[in-house]
């Protein structure tokens, strides 16, 4: 399956998945150390909240230490349902489906007006971080959401990212990350018989879109090289 067959832009709607991504401008860095990635992930957790929380940058990145990014709680009422991730060095893809009214709006708007005040000040630079507004396709149909969840997930093998410089929602889905879950899996899991089924047809799918990556210049808007 080739991912742009099912690419549509809608206006979001509650209930409804949406493959948003965005990459830094000029196609710089977002993320430069570990502290950055674990500071991105605090932001799609905290953020994620119909209530307002104010601002999390608080002494996060001056303190330098891995511990003061614990997350504090997680949102019972949620913006949005997180189905997979992936944080790569320039760019980001997100699976979300909509939870509330302009679900999907507030949570992203807080995470780049958010995200790009802490990069900002940590490496003593201005203006913006990432390139434009975020972009959005809706997922309108389950064939196209086992096989995006698959290229989010495995994202750096798509990119033949080195190891260590990307992190995505995998590890979760394989259950090997249970103490800080992000991502609401069951709506792809639930389509296969086990863990392994679905790694054998994540793996499966991506080799595939690398395959056809060399032959078909129209996936390269989706892969964000």
């Amino acid at each position: 399956m080739i991912l742009y067959l099912s690419m549509r832009k809608t206006p979001f709607a509650i209930g409804e998945f949406y493959h948003i991504y965005n990459r830094g401008t000029d196609h710089r860095d977002i993320v430069k150390d570990l502290f950055d990635k674990q500071r991105f992930l605090k932001s799609i957790i905290e953020f994620n909240n119909i209530e307002p929380i104010g601002s999390i940058y608080e002494e996060d990145y001056r303190k330098k230490s891995l511990d003061t990014l614990t997350i504090k709680s997680k949102p019972k009422n949620k913006l949005a349902n997180i189905i997979a991730y992936c944080l790569n060095l320039n760019h980001f893809h997100l699976i979300l489906e909509q939870e509330s009214d302009k679900g999907i709006e507030k949570f992203m708007q807080r995470i780049g007006g958010g995200f790009t005040r802490y990069f900002n000040e940590k490496y003593n630079r201005n203006g913006v971080l990432f390139q434009g507004k975020f972009k959005s396709i809706h997922v309108d149909s389950d064939e196209y959401l086992l096989h995006l969840s698959a290229y989010v997930n495995l994202n750096d093998r798509v990119h033949k990212i080195p190891p260590g410089n990307a992190c995505s929602s995998w590890d979760e889905y394989l259950g090997k990350n249970q103490s800080d879950e992000i991502c609401f899996k069951n709506i792809i899991l639930d389509r296969f018989k086990d863990k392994e089924d679905y790694m054998k047809f994540a793996e499966d799918t991506v080799e595939g879109i690398i395959s056809n990556r060399e032959e078909d210049d129209r996936l390269s808007e989706l892969l964000l090289e």
